[in-house]
């Protein structure tokens, strides 16, 4: 079995080939990965950070199972200044719009932070005329476009997203299109996920 971390570049999608010819895909990374090797979990186009491929169906299984609520940390920027009625109000669960219909989020974790040093450079910068806030997020569930529909739900519209770690598996030092391969038990042991 194969286990790579990536940092997935923003307006990169989380598959190696696409339809759309103007998509960069993962295939564009400087990387020759085996040909059964594939993300676990996505990031959307405009979202960055931690990306997990690997060729192992039981790992994939594990993680995708509704009852296994593994932390994911995400480090977001917001347009505005947040309050602390906003992130009371993510924290405590907040309606978003799913195809299924209304969705109330689980309780999770916010806390505001400082804009972070030595962060990438994104290829499409945000103003620094634009007043911005982040904040540190960490759910235990990942719905599509979750992040981005909590913080408009609370009213500060999310500018970048960067997911830092899944459980204890982090970016740590990683730049965008930076790929390091793991041992398969390192792997476990980082998500706390029971071998088989």
């Amino acid at each position: 079995m194969n286990y790579y971390i990536i940092y997935k570049p923003y307006k990169m999608i989380s598959q190696f080939t696409s339809s759309h010819h103007k998509k960069k895909c993962l295939g564009e990374l400087n990387f020759v990965f085996p040909k059964d090797v594939y993300p676990v979990g996505r990031l959307d186009e405009n979202s960055e950070g931690l990306l997990i491929l690997t060729n192992d169906k039981s790992l994939n299984y594990k993680l995708l199972k509704p009852e296994f609520e593994h932390k994911r940390i995400y480090l977001v920027q917001l347009q505005g200044i947040i309050t602390s009625e906003a992130m009371k109000q993510i924290e405590a669960g907040i309606t978003i719009a799913l195809d299924s219909g209304q969705y109330n989020t689980k309780p999770c974790k916010v806390k505001q932070v400082k804009k972070p040093e030595n962060l990438p450079a994104r290829a499409h910068p945000i103003s620094e005329n634009l007043a911005t806030s982040w904040i540190e997020l960490t759910l235990t569930e990942g719905k599509y476009h979750q992040v981005r529909k909590m913080t408009a739900g609370a009213g500060f519209p999310c500018l970048r997203l960067i997911r830092t770690a899944i459980e204890d598996m982090r970016l740590e030092s990683m730049q965008p299109g930076d790929i390091r391969e793991l041992k398969r038990d390192a792997v476990y042991k980082k998500l706390h996920v029971a071998a088989d």
